[in-house]
């Protein structure tokens, strides 16, 4: 195991992050109060405040009302647009541009379509132009900018600056997207993988790092998931974690995946799973009440057709429901028995249907134990972190290191 010291400089910063979080997390608060919160001495944080307000990361705010006539404490807060990080957020056929403050407001944000195997260097630099031109927009001046995030669909190389996989996102496999966004725009790129960025967002905003750990499961197209100890993301030693959709559930026969591989979770019980299925079955002539509906709407099947179909009593549509229920339910049972987290988080638009959702959640009680009874919620954000995800990566690593340079 290796081991590390830690130099002044790493202390000095470390205290500053502790301080700039505990701002965010509280609101404001005295420099007392802050120096008791983080268990430091009145000078050091006296010392690391005066450097934050130098700095313009920091401002003083009211003074509280005391008893007696000695020195009222003075309330210090982060200040909040102070800097701005931009972001993009590159999923199958969408991109999303944005930028938000310091504590996540959103200033600006604009969906793009993009096409399948969308050519990436093409697209990349696009995005790119679009992106700096919305921050000039928005008048955001350049010394303002703390750097780039990318969420990027698919899987991205030990250091996280190359996307290995895609997906079918881009057209090209080992594309150096980092390097590529900094030299296109003259920023700091950090990247992840989209679920990550998103749970990563989930975690900044609810500000719930209290938990000792926590699952979170997004299902839109696919199915994906990440899983965090305290307030890390656990990358795994593949960098490939929680990927709970490409678990295979079908032996024999089973369709194939974006993976590459068939019978994964995410061909069975992922939204497009599920409207692809339905689809199937209005074409050998079943589910006879999902067709009337359709006609009457004069639509393909979606999801919102599927589900009022199988709530209405059309048993088989509502078959392909409890298959897809009863296979996303044991995925998320063996994680509940692997990793005991203490809460799972549902995010996506497959968990707005009550219909579905009840049926998960009683799916979840089924042969669990009273001791590994888990909370399991929708999230309180629920798309409302797809414009955030990619800046706040940035936002977060500013604040992990103190607001100071790596």
């Amino acid at each position: 195991m290796p081991y590390q010291g830690d130099n002044m400089l790493r202390v000095r910063r470390n205290n500053r992050s502790a301080a700039l979080r505990m701002l965010h997390e509280r609101g404001s608060l005295s420099r007392k109060r802050l120096a008791e919160s983080l268990g430091l001495t009145p000078a050091a944080i006296t010392k690391i405040v005066g450097e934050m307000i130098a700095e313009g990361l920091v401002s003083e705010g009211m003074a509280l009302k005391g008893e007696g006539a000695g020195r009222r404490e003075v309330m210090v807060e982060l200040s909040v647009r102070s800097r701005a990080a931009l972001g993009l957020f590159i999923n199958l056929r969408q991109a999303i541009l944005s930028a938000v403050w310091l504590d996540g407001t959103v200033i600006f944000s604009e969906e793009l379509t993009l096409s399948p195997g969308a050519p990436a260097d093409e697209t990349v630099r696009s995005l790119c132009a679009r992106l700096l031109t919305l921050a000039r927009e928005h008048v955001l001046e350049r010394d303002r900018l703390l750097g780039i995030g990318v969420a990027m669909r698919g899987v991205a190389s030990e250091d996280g600056r190359v996307v290995r996989n895609s997906y079918s996102a881009l057209d090209t496999l080992d594309y150096p997207l980092c390097a590529r966004v900094e030299e296109l725009t003259g920023l700091k790129c950090l990247m992840s993988n989209n679920v990550r960025a998103l749970f990563a967002a989930q975690m900044f905003l609810s500000r719930d790092r209290d938990l000792r750990s926590q699952f979170f499961v997004r299902c839109e197209v696919g199915i994906g998931a990440s899983f965090a100890i305290g307030d890390e993301i656990w990358l795994g030693s593949s960098g490939q974690c929680a990927e709970i959709g490409h678990i295979p559930v079908v032996r024999r026969g089973g369709k194939p995946c974006s993976c590459g591989k068939s019978g994964c979770l995410e061909t069975v019980a992922s939204p497009s799973a599920l409207v692809r299925d339905a689809r199937e079955l209005l074409e050998k002539g079943e589910a006879e009440l999902l067709r009337r509906i359709c006609e009457r709407r004069g639509v393909r099947p979606g999801l919102e057709e599927v589900f009022e179909a199988a709530c209405g009593g059309d048993a088989a549509v509502a078959a392909l429901v409890d298959r897809a229920v009863e296979a996303l339910g044991g995925a998320l049972r063996g994680v509940v028995y692997t990793l005991d987290p203490g809460k799972i988080v549902l995010y996506g638009a497959l968990f707005d249907n009550p219909y579905y959702l009840s049926r998960l959640l009683a799916e979840l009680r089924e042969g669990v134990d009273a001791s590994h009874a888990v909370p399991v919620e929708k999230s309180r954000l629920n798309h409302q972190l797809e414009d955030r995800a990619a800046p706040l990566l940035v936002v977060e690593r500013f604040l992990a290191c103190g607001g100071m340079s790596e």
